[in-house]
């Protein structure tokens, strides 16, 4: 395949280069199914911190984009080789001006993952194109309006949980900005009781220094002890936190429920009017008390080309197969677990 020759369309495909970054970002903030993670740092953050390569790739009219699609080449014992748009975030595959460019880039996309001789190409769209190719169906996401009025916001909480967030706030609770630092610990100690490997330190370190301008550390501490932390986001007029940690003693000082209250109330004094709370498992505690802060469910849609693979990875908490690990994950030591743990999890996109 001739990556950088012109097609015979109103508009060529080819791979991005650094001077049409700053229009590949434009170009996502002001389509409707641009997300935060198709903005063109990621490339930095994943190629920097996770070593994987990446290949985003341009649709170009005679002078403006018309369409992008970011790539990344993950490499697992685990999954094997893929291809993903894109893998470690919620949301990806092509947006572009017109379904026929999409289909475009997508056809691009596949041809690329014969070339780099992958099991699987996968494109994780908020909504089903309709196509009939595998579709993995195991997440739903989360979001819900932001209002100005505090009360209003508290008002749309389901009654339980408002009261657990209440409790919570008396327990002497204070939200302040973090380092990268403080919400490793608390995010290395959340993922290992969970019985997850724990990403590298300098994934969180390359994000927040990448997207400087739109995340911050969120945490909420106890006597100057951090209980729980978020890395959060914006875009646009949306806040998002994506990575999350709580300590052991978080649930019962209610703390990750006192921090999603205070993003909350922190992004309406930005201006912020929509709430997205990423995407949870189904039938999982995390869904659950998603629902309870009221919001409610949209299923998203992970589309798959299966190249040599016969069909989806499963490589996920849920696969019973993964069963035994989860649970000798949970006993490893906290020092053992930030050790090991990055050298697994980065080929868990």
């Amino acid at each position: 395949m001739d990556h950088g020759s012109e097609m015979k369309l109103s508009y060529s495909i080819s791979r991005l280069k650094s001077e049409d970054s700053a229009a590949w970002d434009n170009y996502v903030a002001n389509n409707p199914g641009g997300s935060f993670f198709h903005l063109s740092g990621w490339r930095t953050v994943l190629e920097a911190a996770l070593g994987h390569q990446t290949h985003y790739v341009i649709a170009k009219g005679e002078s403006e984009i018309v369409g992008v699609l970011p790539l990344v080449h993950v490499k697992s014992f685990l999954s094997g080789s893929n291809l993903s748009s894109l893998a470690f975030g919620s949301y990806g595959g092509a947006i572009a001006d017109n379904d026929d460019i999409r289909d475009a880039l997508e056809r691009y996309a596949v041809e690329l993952g014969h070339e780099l001789n992958v099991g699987s190409v996968e494109f994780r769209y908020l909504e089903s194109t309709g196509k009939a190719r595998p579709i993995k169906n195991l997440y739903e996401r989360f979001v819900k309006p932001i209002c100005a009025d505090e009360e209003e916001n508290m008002q749309a909480i389901r009654g339980k949980q408002r009261n657990v967030i209440r409790k919570g706030i008396k327990n002497g609770l204070e939200l302040h900005v973090d380092t990268c630092t403080s919400f490793y610990e608390t995010y290395a100690e959340s993922v290992r009781n969970l019985g997850t490997p724990v990403f590298p330190r300098k994934l969180f370190e390359s994000l927040t220094e990448v997207f400087s301008d739109s995340t911050e550390v969120l945490t909420v501490s106890l006597d100057g002890t951090a209980i729980s932390s978020a890395i959060v986001y914006y875009h646009g007029n949306e806040v998002c936190p994506y990575y999350w940690g709580g300590k052991f003693a978080a649930r019962s000082l209610k703390a990750n429920d006192v921090l999603a209250w205070k993003i909350m109330c922190r992004a309406a004094e930005r201006g912020c009017t929509s709430f997205d709370f990423g995407r949870s498992k189904r039938d999982t505690g995390s869904y659950q008390w998603k629902l309870n802060l009221g919001f409610e469910p949209i299923p998203l849609s992970y589309e798959y080309e299966l190249i040599n693979d016969g069909q989806i990875p499963e490589v996920n908490p849920s696969n019973p197969k993964y069963k035994l690990f989860i649970d000798v994950w949970k006993r490893l030591p906290l020092s053992v677990s930030k050790i090991v743990g990055p050298v697994v999890s980065r080929g868990l996109g």
